[in-house]
């Protein structure tokens, strides 16, 4: 049974699970599915399009599948997907999609800090911190386990590689890389994420191998001539093949 205040509005065609508790002053408007065990503390807005898993926490002011700000925006009905397990904090926005790919993902068991934005068409992954004030622009993908620190800005059509470090108040406008710390100014490649790595269970022989790789890419001035050495002198893991994939399939380039 859910628990809802006399304070909140529910639209009479929004959709909803089980056990849900969505607080006073809420408010969540049609076209909306919500599955079960979310918590929806005061002042939470969900807008037109939204689809919610199990199992999240929505913190005051969080306002979830906002209309776009993308000026190419028509009205064309598009979808913000939430995973579950998420904790979204206070005053995060999250819009949806827009025609471009019809819909903003975010994936499960993510924490997005106080006054986090994901702009249209992001596909954010699974297991991500994102720190406070922290904005992705439009149709940024983040890949699993990566974490990004407070006040960062991220420069649309970006991608951010799985079990990375980025030190907070970095901009970018390329592509960073699985596996490493990337900081300062401007933001560069500044080693592995040791920690990261070995926290989540990564044995010392691969992590020689990552940083093999990434010696060898940027050794050379040319990555596609980097890309080639690491192919002629390492064994290629699926860790390795992440880093060519990831690197060869860039279309910004990635920092240096």
């Amino acid at each position: 049974m859910n628990q809802i205040s006399p304070l909140a509005y529910v639209h009479p065609e929004a959709k909803l699970g089980d056990n849900n508790i969505i607080g006073p002053f809420c408010y969540i408007d049609k076209n909306v599915e919500i599955g079960d065990n979310n918590v929806m503390q005061n002042s939470v807005t969900i807008h037109v399009g939204a689809r919610i898993g199990n199992g999240n926490e929505f913190m005051p002011g969080a306002s979830i599948s906002t209309k776009p700000q993308d000026l190419k925006f028509r009205g064309e009905e598009t979808i913000c997907r939430i995973g579950d397990n998420n904790s979204i904090r206070e005053n995060v926005t999250i819009s949806r999609g827009t025609a471009s790919k019809g819909e903003t993902v975010v994936g499960s068991n993510n924490l997005l800090m106080e006054c986090v934005h994901i702009a249209h068409d992001c596909v954010v992954g699974n297991g991500i911190i994102i720190g406070n004030s922290t904005k992705l622009a439009g149709e940024v993908v983040v890949d699993d386990c990566a974490i990004i620190s407070a006040n960062v800005l991220c420069h649309q059509f970006c991608r951010i590689g799985g079990y990375v470090m980025i030190q907070g108040g970095c901009r970018f406008s390329q592509d960073i890389p699985p596996f490493i710390i990337a900081g300062k100014e401007p933001t560069k490649y500044c080693g592995l994420n040791l920690i990261g790595l070995r926290r989540r269970g990564f044995p010392n022989e691969l992590i020689d191998k990552i940083h093999t790789a990434y010696r060898l890419l940027y050794s050379k001035g040319i990555m596609s001539e980097g890309i080639q050495e690491i192919k002629n002198n390492l064994e290629v893991t699926k860790e390795i093949q992440y880093i060519i994939d990831f690197v060869e399939s860039s279309k910004r380039g990635i920092i240096r």
